[in-house]
């Protein structure tokens, strides 16, 4: 019984959830999430568009490899699973209907930056990232962003290798077409 009392108290104990693998995170996911949660938390970003959406994003698909931890690390599928949920996770967002929050007429200040070409080169980015599909967005972010093959990508999407290629060429030709 005492020992119940020290998981409850323990500050790392996850949620009391019986899908989870246990009360406690397991050290393999822990050092999953440290070594690899900054390139995760980019590609959210970079599907987001925003880093609060991109923090909650990331946190939603490790709350999902979590659950499942036991049976991904079993099968050593623990990045494309994480991945794939980041993706599909994105793409639910975008399907349910907004009731985020409406834009005001005066804009709150900005705090001043060091490198204002990095903010900038950030925010063209963004804008041509913008300017694609959802589909697209997702390969060029994953191919060109987050380095993986054709064939990686495609198991994160779960589509095939060659929607993964007709996607990327439309993608680059969208992009090329509209740069100033």
């Amino acid at each position: 019984m005492g020992e119940m009392r020290e998981q409850r108290a323990d500050p790392a104990a996850g949620p009391s959830d019986s899908a989870a693998p246990s009360a406690r995170l397991t050290p393999s996911f822990e050092q999953f999430v440290v070594s690899r949660s900054s390139s995760l938390w980019r590609s959210a970003w970079l599907l987001t568009g925003d880093a609060h959406k991109a923090e909650d994003l990331l946190q939603i698909a490790l709350l999902k490899a979590w659950r499942r931890w036991d049976k991904i690390a079993r099968d050593g599928a623990v990045e494309g699973y994480v991945r794939r949920c980041l993706v599909t996770t994105y793409t639910d967002w975008w399907r349910r209907a907004w009731t985020g929050e409406l834009p005001s007429d005066v804009l709150p200040e900005r705090a001043a930056t060091a490198d204002a070409d990095l903010v900038e080169l950030r925010q063209d980015v963004l804008a041509a990232l913008a300017t694609l599909t959802r589909g697209q967005r997702a390969v060029v972010v994953l191919r060109y962003f987050d380095d993986l093959t054709e064939v990686q990508t495609a198991d994160a999407l779960g589509v095939s290798v060659g929607t993964v290629k007709s996607q990327t060429a439309r993608a680059l030709n969208s992009l090329r077409s509209s740069r100033c």
